[in-house]
């Protein structure tokens, strides 16, 4: 069922910023690398400030002290709130660590990757204003897609016969014809935040990686009557 327009809502940010980057071969956790002089977790929390949203949520794990270090360089310590995931069991876990931060807060929580440095704020306001705006009642969740000509590696974005969003499906666990779709998912979202995170209790790890997939749950919210908007 949808809920009320979110237009009216607090805007909070959620950056996912805890992994350490295996396919990067290096012993630097991931969002520590750099783009020019400057990790890109610096990057994306530049963006992120840039929105003005009423508090930024980083979550950290590998090297955490070193990862905090780097988000304070950026945003002041009075608008940044610090989660740990302790074990790195998904995307979807990651996004619950912050749970407590949530209990009796209704935001609209974007969420970020924190090693994707090159994502305009302009792009990410845009989101917010489609989500908020979806249909003219606001979408529950809104997933920021690309289509790109070898989109290997990344999630694929399944689509209704309609043209309407149906599901994500993750690289190892799609299908022959579902590799063949160029539509991926970017990583990053806009969700109703009491919506996502009861949603996410629901999740579970039956997949060919045995994680917490935060990519179900835009499915799980389309299955209970929610709305889902996509933004290309």
């Amino acid at each position: 069922m949808q809920n009320e327009s979110p237009v009216n809502k607090p805007i909070d940010v959620l950056i996912l910023a805890a992994g350490l980057g295996t396919r990067m071969r290096s012993g630097i956790a991931k969002v520590l690398h750099r783009l020019g002089e400057t990790p890109l977790i610096n990057h994306v929390c530049r963006t992120a400030a840039a929105l003005g949203p009423d508090k930024i949520y980083v979550v950290v794990g590998h090297q955490a002290d070193e990862v905090k270090k780097a988000v304070l360089e950026e945003i002041e310590a009075d608008r940044v709130e610090f989660v740990t995931q302790k074990e790195q069991l998904g995307t979807g876990d990651a996004v619950n660590a912050a749970r407590e931060h949530f209990t009796d807060r209704d935001s609209t929580l974007l969420i970020l990757s924190g090693d994707v440095p090159l994502i305009r704020h302009e792009t990410l306001a845009s989101l917010v204003q489609y989500h908020h705006n979806h249909r003219g009642r606001g979408a529950t969740a809104t997933v920021l897609t690309v289509k790109l000509k070898d989109p290997t590696g990344y999630g694929r974005v399944v689509r209704s016969g309609e043209g309407l969003f149906d599901r994500i499906v993750e690289q190892k666990d799609a299908s022959q014809s579902e590799l063949e779709i160029n539509e991926i998912n970017a990583g990053i979202y806009c969700f109703d935040s009491r919506k996502l995170f009861t949603t996410l209790a629901e999740v579970k790890n039956d997949n060919a990686q045995g994680e917490y997939y935060l990519t179900d749950v835009p499915a799980m919210l389309r299955e209970a009557g929610d709305d889902v908007a996509v933004y290309t």
